[in-house]
This record gives structure tokens, sequence and C-alpha cells, in this order.
């Protein structure tokens, strides 16, 4: 590894936690670093199959130190539910871990975000309406509670409730809210803020530690980089930092100590809630894209929004984050198309951009230029190396390493953990150079490597 960053490079949805799940055999710790119970990602493993939204994918390995980062926001009420389920289950959370440094949700930040969302009408973001938001503008604005705050439980209780009442009076005079039940929600939420007392810890001095000894630590995105607050399609954006940048900032580590970015991308793309989406179907392609791909959000159940592949957006990705290599999930769900589009450029009226235009206002507008290879009509879900994929996939993927420059990773098949390819590739940390292209055989050998 030794310290590897795993990023989405689309929109969210990417299937991070199928990778993070593999990853975390190589791994010592596995870090959550920014987000919060917006994000979730599936997991099936031996223990079955789990939703999770704060808990890294590494609780599965006992081996595993498993951190959720000072960059994430916790609902306690949340991450409480998803400690109790997986021991209900039989998986250990000792070796759970939470920054002290951590903000916290409360009941009045999850009402602001409703409150808010529903008064922008047309306007709306697509929140997901748990209180991200909220709780990060109460961070920036020196008003958050912590989970440090914690061991001193009067202190925490009292500056809780008094940031209560004062949010209670400013929705109930400015926006007419009930705020009745605030006081009842925010007790529950200290009670369940008060039973994960036990794992909170000083994890940026682990993580210091941990590289000294040059132990492995993969650090966990949610999101994706296209959903970033400052390099995603603003304003409809997530609330924190997807992009590799933020995993030193929400781990607590000094940059010079990551090793590897690698980013996780669909097949195609996805997109849920509102903001420009230039490759969207919204035809009978995009419905069949949404059914096989079984396109439903993890956290609000949400359908997704489906259309092809974006390589302008990957490129853009790739550059943003640094990636040294690409790992490409649901490829399997593309075995039902004859034909397949791919994005490789944006058309503007007379003008066409190779990489995203500086515009939020033009990219909201643009149209996709598309290059179309044909398909394959073969079940793929069983591969388990380059030698069992058709040339037409072959050529898929040599499409996305030419426009991208960025070698693969991993390539997904299926749903279950099994089902993937640790593709033979060149290393990761060799990028192509300019002009050079790089074309790989049946075999995932390339000329010249």
């Amino acid at each position: 590894m030794p310290v590897l960053v795993v990023v989405g490079a689309q929109w969210g949805d990417e299937g991070k936690g199928k990778v993070t799940d593999l990853l975390c055999e190589q791994a010592d710790f596995v870090v959550r670093y920014q987000g919060g119970n917006n994000a979730g990602h599936t997991v099936e493993n031996e223990y079955g199959k789990f939703a999770l939204h704060l808990i890294p994918s590494g609780i599965f390995n006992r081996s595993v130190v498993a951190i959720i980062g000072n960059g994430v926001v916790i609902d306690p009420t949340v991450l409480r539910a998803e400690i109790d389920e997986l021991e209900s289950r039989g998986v250990s959370t000792e070796n759970l871990k939470v920054s002290g440094a951590a903000h916290l949700i409360m009941p009045y930040h999850i009402m602001l975000d409703h409150v808010q969302e529903s008064r922008l009408g047309k306007g709306k973001i697509g929140t997901t309406g748990r209180g991200i938001g909220p709780a990060y503008a109460d961070k920036a604005a020196r008003q958050g509670v912590r989970m440090q705050d914690l061991a001193d439980p009067e202190g925490f209780r009292e500056r809780v409730m008094t940031t209560m009442k004062a949010k209670a009076e400013v929705m109930a005079r400015a926006y007419d809210e009930d705020v009745s039940s605030l006081e009842a929600d925010c007790l529950r939420y200290i009670e369940a803020a008060e039973s994960l007392r036990p794992y909170v810890d000083d994890t940026s001095l682990l993580l210091w530690r941990a590289v000294r000894q040059e132990m492995s630590i993969l650090l966990e995105g949610a999101q994706g980089t296209m959903l970033d607050l400052d390099h995603g399609t603003y304003p409809y954006v997530t609330s924190s930092n997807p992009v590799a940048g933020y995993a030193c900032v929400g781990a607590g580590i000094g940059p010079i100590d990551v090793n590897e970015v690698w980013g996780v991308t669909k097949a195609y793309a996805t997109r849920v809630g509102e903001g420009p989406f230039p490759t969207e179907l919204t035809d009978e392609t995009g419905e069949k894209l949404r059914e096989v791909g079984r396109e439903f959000g993890t956290t609000t159940g949400r359908p997704r929004r489906c259309g092809w592949l974006d390589l302008v957006a990957l490129r853009y990705a790739a550059r943003v984050n640094g990636f040294t290599g690409i790992c490409i999930t649901k490829l399997d769900v593309l075995s039902n198309f004859e034909t397949l589009k791919v994005c490789t450029a944006y058309r503007h009226g007379d003008e066409v951009y190779q990489e995203l235009p500086p515009s939020q206002k033009v990219f909201a507008e643009v149209e996709p230029v598309y290059e179309e290879i044909p398909g394959w009509n073969t079940d793929i879900s069983s591969a388990t190396s380059v030698q069992d994929l058709p040339q037409e996939t072959i050529d898929y993927l040599n499409l996305i390493i030419n426009n991208v420059r960025v070698p693969i990773s991993l390539v997904s098949v299926g749903s279950r953990r099994e089902q993937h390819i640790k593709v033979p590739y060149p290393g990761v940390g060799r990028r192509p150079g300019p002009g050079e292209e790089r074309e790989y055989d049946e075999g995932g050998h390339s000329d010249g490597h």
C-alpha cells in the first residue's frame, strides 16, 4: 500500500465499499475521512449483506483498526445503530476508533436541513436531509460539539441544549417551524452520543505511529469528486471535500505520507439529486441501466439518474486527485447492450471542450460528444482474469485507459466480493507520458512493459 487513498471518481455511489473491502485484506488501518451518514456503501461477505453509512468496511477484519476520522460529521444515533447491528450479527466492533475531533450532528441540524431545502423550491440542492450541511456550517462557525466534549458530560449536555434553544428560536421565528420535539430529540441524541465514549481516541496519533512503523493505511472517501465542495458541480455538491487532498486533513496525517490514490468509477455514470449531468439518459437505455444495475441509493433509496460513461469528467477527477490507479465497477452491467457510447468531449455551440468548462453555466448546457464501440453479449460475471473477457470488453477498457491516461488496477464484474479481477496491467504509480498511448492485449500486457 502502505498509505492508499480510495476516492469516488464520479458523483458518488461508484462502488467504493466493495473496493475498500477487498483492499482491507492488505491494510492495518482503514479510515473514513469525510462526509457523514449521507453516504452509504453496501458490503457482501461471509457475515451477510450490510449497508454501512459511517463505519469503514475494515470493521469486518478483526486485524484491521477501523477509524472514523476528524473530517467526518457523526449522527450518534446512526453510529449507535450500526454498531448494534454489527454486534448482533457476529461482527465485533472492538477495533473501531472514533476521532475526538469529529463533530456531532444534532436534531436541530436535521430540522434546519429540511427547512432550508424546502424553501429553495426549484433551486433545491437535492440534499439527503441528514443534517450534514448544517453540522459542517456549525463546525466552520465554531459552534459545533465534538466527540471529545463527551469527556465532560455535564458541559456537553449544557452546550447542546443551549445551542438547541438558540436554533429553535431562529427556526420558529424565521421559518414558522414546529420545534416542540427538539428538546426530547436532543436528549435522545445526547444519550446515544454518551454511549459512544469508549470508542473515542486520538486517531491522528494512532495513524502517525502507524506511518512511522510502515504499517498499511487505507483512507476511504465518501461521495465522489464531482460532488466535492470546491471541485464539484457547485452548488449541487456535498458539504465536504471527497477529493484525495482532503484525506490528510480529515484523517490527521501529513500529505507526504500518502503513496497512492485510486479512483473508483462505474463502467457507466450515475448521479443522485439535482445538478448537471451531461451524459444522462432519460430514455429506455437509461431505464435499462437503472434496472440492470439496480441503481437506487443506499442511503435514500432514490432512483439514480443514469447515463453513459463520461471520460471528460473522469479525466478531470484523475487530474484533481492525482490518481495512480483506477478501479472500474459494474462492468458486467454493460453486457446487456449491443452498442456502447462513451463521452470523450463536450460541445457547446461552436466550441468543443476536451476538459471541463470553467463555467458551471456552460457545463450545465453542454452536449456530450460520443464515441461508439461494439458491446458484448457475453456474461462476464464469472471472469477471474483478463483472459476470460471478450475482446470487445478489453477494447472498452483500453478506451478508458487511453483517454484518462491512468492504469487500471481492478475491475469488478459482479456484486459479490469474489467477482472481481485484479488486472495485471502495469503497476500503480506509472502514468503514460504526454502523447503516449498504452494498448493492452487479451492477457493484459502492454507494449513496452
